[in-house]
């Protein structure tokens, strides 16, 4: 077997470190991209209203049918999704709201966020945390990640998990057994509005 030499020398700069002896963490909070993209949730809510399909027509019982086959369920679901996204949508935030008027202790929280957030807002006042200037924005941070501790206890994930696996158990039913052929067909142009 051949002898293999690898060269591994060279010098390393050790880092620098502060006059006085300690780490220093700089987080700029500023530096984070900014969502100002995102819709807020008032235009989401008006892009769902406006999308909406007639309810009449989600609930037509005489267009709930079987599929023949597979390669058609599978059609089926995919239309059906694209089709009636908006009411998938509303019948998930129907759920969540129903969701969390049962269970009061999460409202409850989620409602002492809401004025907290809304408060630090109004003020907009720099606060001095043990000598760090905190900015409205990372009080706000904050608050949101103070209050996830007290989500879990007042049992958000329950919330949470039960109205995601409702809403998929509906939205599913619904997808599969709903004939859209009966409504659209591959021509129309409707379809893709």
């Amino acid at each position: 077997m051949a002898e293999t030499n690898i060269d591994v020398s060279g010098e390393m700069e050790m880092p620098s470190r502060s006059s006085a002896g300690e780490n220093k963490v700089n987080i700029d909070l500023q530096s984070i991209p900014a969502l100002q993209n995102l819709p807020s949730p008032l235009e989401l809510l008006h892009s769902v209203r406006r999308s909406l399909r007639p309810w009449t027509v989600f609930f037509n019982l005489n267009n709930f049918k079987s599929a023949v086959s597979m390669q058609r369920l599978k059609n089926r679901v995919s239309r059906n999704l694209s089709y009636f996204q908006s009411n998938y949508i509303f019948i998930f935030f129907v759920l969540m709201i129903y969701c969390l008027i049962t269970s009061p202790l999460t409202l409850l929280v989620i409602a002492a966020v809401a004025f907290g957030c809304h408060k630090i807002r109004s003020i907009n006042k720099n606060v001095c945390v043990v000598g760090c200037e905190v900015t409205p924005q990372q009080q706000i941070l904050a608050l949101n990640l103070g209050a996830a501790p007290l989500l879990i206890l007042a049992g958000a994930g329950a919330v949470l998990f039960w109205t995601l696996g409702a809403s998929c158990f509906v939205i599913f039913m619904h997808a599969v057994f709903y004939n859209i052929d009966a409504i659209v067909t591959e021509e129309s142009d409707s379809f893709y509005v």
